[in-house]
């Protein structure tokens, strides 16, 4: 299950970063953990250099996360140390396991990313198991 793709001011115009998140934790906390992550969703439009974000989830499987997508690096990190961001990892950080992976593409592709995510995913959903 996943969101619409919300686009940021930054355009998909030549190579991306892409960042996946795979949070696992306590079927009690989603709800909280789905509500913190769209209230970041909102704020897409004004973050400098994303390109745009879907969230997703597994509530069967105690799982959420996001895909981003970003112009640079750069753009990524100013992210993860926004305070807003900031705030909702130190809320959550002890609640349960995340993931996180990142790579680069010539270009956006959405088929191309959720085929990719969904590949990491799954290796992750494996790798949690054994």
């Amino acid at each position: 299950m996943r969101t619409r793709w919300r686009p940021g001011p930054a355009e998909a115009d030549g190579p991306v970063l892409i960042s996946v998140t795979d949070f696992t934790g306590n079927a009690c906390d989603l709800p909280s953990i789905y509500q913190a992550g769209l209230s970041l969703r909102r704020a897409w439009p004004d973050l400098g250099g994303a390109v745009g974000l879907w969230l997703w989830s597994k509530p069967l499987q105690r799982r959420s996360g996001s895909v981003s997508v970003w112009k640079t690096t750069a753009d990524l990190h100013r992210f993860v140390a926004w305070p807003p961001h900031v705030a909702i990892m130190r809320r959550f950080r002890t609640r349960g396991q995340i993931h996180s992976h990142t790579w680069t593409a010539d270009r956006f592709d959405p088929t191309e990313i959720w085929a990719r995510t969904q590949v990491l995913l799954s290796s992750q959903q494996s790798a949690d198991a054994q």
